[in-house]
């Protein structure tokens, strides 16, 4: 319950300054984690990145404005963070499928966002498997693709780039794998919601090594404790132990997210999901 009311106290601090600035190290002040903790159990719990969010929030407040104010478009468009009457224009459009001119004409349909709040709801029951461990800082090596988080499907970049690889090149990196987690791995770092409308990463399809290589890309990963989950469904359900792990695991937990890399590995028909944590 500890965790609803300081998310809920985090979303009142959002709407209340949503004709402003918004602090998001205030934010997850408020919610009692880091920044980079909020913003990713944000985008589990409500199925949206949390920039999203609150450009549709006040993208609907402004529309109400225009509605029912002769305030002029410009004037808005600065009170709700935009330098230009064309960028609010373009983001206007694309919540609202018409122009901010437009809304003070007859006839026309408009969007509203109301604001979010966090329920307790009925979840968890079926079991999750997992183990800590604590590791040194190592390294993995191999294609590093900056990927778009999308919510029901694969970046099609990465898509391609799983299309393109060679026998060759996986049995290369497959003979440097020397640490674990062993086997091919799907590394994510670096999230960031601030270039497209659904977050960003960098994505690695990498094995750990204490080698070097010049054919690939190195990326450090510092020590961390881990929390690894076994994953024993169907490849395509993965996602949905991902959420879990966000929407069950960390708020019963005494752990947050340590804002490394996550790695997803299968190796001999295991799969499992290493998420790097810290005591709250």
């Amino acid at each position: 319950m500890d965790l609803l009311k300081s998310m809920n106290e985090a979303m009142k601090y959002i709407e209340g300054n949503l004709a402003g600035d918004i602090d998001l190290k205030e934010v997850a002040r408020i919610a009692q984690s880091s920044e980079f903790h909020f913003m990713r159990m944000f985008s589990f719990l409500s199925g949206m990145p949390l920039s999203e969010y609150i450009r549709r929030r006040r993208l609907s407040i402004a529309a109400f404005e225009l509605l029912n104010s002769e305030v002029k478009v410009i004037e808005i468009a600065l009170k709700y963070g935009y330098n230009s009457p064309d960028a609010f224009t373009r983001a206007f459009q694309r919540v609202h499928g018409i122009s901010p001119s437009q809304v003070r004409k007859n006839g026309y349909s408009l969007k509203a966002y109301p604001p979010m709040t966090f329920q307790l709801t009925i979840q968890g029951g079926s079991e999750m498997k997992y183990r800590m461990e604590e590791k040194e800082e190592f390294h993995v090596v191999g294609i590093h693709k900056r990927m778009q988080v999308m919510e029901e499907e694969v970046d099609p970049k990465v898509a391609q780039l799983w299309e393109d690889v060679s026998d060759e090149t996986i049995n290369k990196l497959e003979s440097l794998s020397d640490v674990e987690p062993k086997g091919m791995l799907h590394v994510l770092t670096n999230y960031d919601e601030t270039d497209s409308d659904e977050g960003e990463m960098d994505y690695y399809f990498a094995v750990a090594t204490k080698k070097s290589s010049e054919l690939f890309t190195k990326l450090d990963i510092p020590a961390s404790i881990w929390a690894v989950f076994e994953v024993d469904v169907d490849w395509m359900e993965i996602q949905e132990i991902w959420q879990r792990v966000y929407t069950e695991w960390f708020p019963s937990s005494t752990y947050e997210h340590a804002g490394g890399p996550e790695i997803l590995g299968s190796s001999e028909n295991v799969s499992e999901i290493w998420v790097p944590v810290v005591k709250k």
